[in-house]
């Protein structure tokens, strides 16, 4: 799908979806990205938090009346019904990272769409964030990125591919990984560098508290 692009930054952005996201969580990634996107009723999240989002994107079916009136002036609506908001907002966003809160909280075929989305557009470098995780995606390249030791790694093949995994507890080395067999879903890392490398789509999890070094794994230049 060809889509115009509406934001642009050279540093992070956030896209605010409308799954469960506190205030607290917003303020914290605030410090990591140069502004916000709100995703339909996401918009209402950043609203709670006293934060004006760059643009609402979305078909805004979604979207409370106060957040419509608040944000009127910045409404990206898009009709079609072919795509998910989350679709939208990422194929009109151009940044080095996204960081996507709000998408894991809720329904587990919004947080599966959310991860269809993103294996299908694997240049665009996005982290799902919630208040316990970020996750990623490597796919058809080799990432690393320093951990302290015992420092839980979590590699989980979103289709089925080849991976090898080094600086971790229980390494290993050119493995098919697929959902119906081998999985890592809780390594350990030993204390430096974790070495990924993955011919298609496997999802890296790290606890929260290592989003800026996520940021570092998945930036684009």
């Amino acid at each position: 799908m060809s889509s115009e692009i509406i934001v642009s930054s050279e540093k992070p952005l956030c896209l605010v979806g409308g799954a469960v996201a506190a205030t607290s969580e917003i303020l914290d990634i605030s410090q990591w990205v140069d502004g916000f996107v709100a995703v339909d009723s996401g918009a209402d999240a950043l609203l709670a938090a006293g934060i004006e989002p760059a643009v609402v994107v979305g078909d805004l079916d979604s979207l409370s009346a106060q957040s419509r009136a608040s944000f009127a002036d910045r409404l990206h609506e898009i009709k079609e019904q072919s795509t998910t908001d989350f679709e939208k907002a990422l194929t009109r966003v151009a940044s080095p990272a996204l960081i996507a809160l709000g998408f894991t909280g809720g329904r587990m075929d919004h947080i599966l769409s959310v991860l269809s989305v993103m294996v299908r557009y694997p240049d665009k470098p996005v982290i799902l964030a919630d208040a316990h995780d970020v996750s990623f995606l490597v796919s058809g390249r080799k990432i690393a990125f320093e951990l302290p030791k015992g420092t839980r790694v979590s590699l989980m093949p979103v289709v089925d591919t080849t991976v090898s995994l080094d600086g971790v507890v229980w390494p290993f080395s050119q493995r098919l990984m697929a959902m119906s067999g081998f999985t890592s879903p809780s390594n350990a890392g030993l204390g430096g560098d974790v070495v990924v490398r993955a011919d298609a789509a496997v999802l890296v999890t790290l606890p929260r508290a290592h989003l800026a070094t996520a940021l570092k794994a998945v930036a684009r230049g």
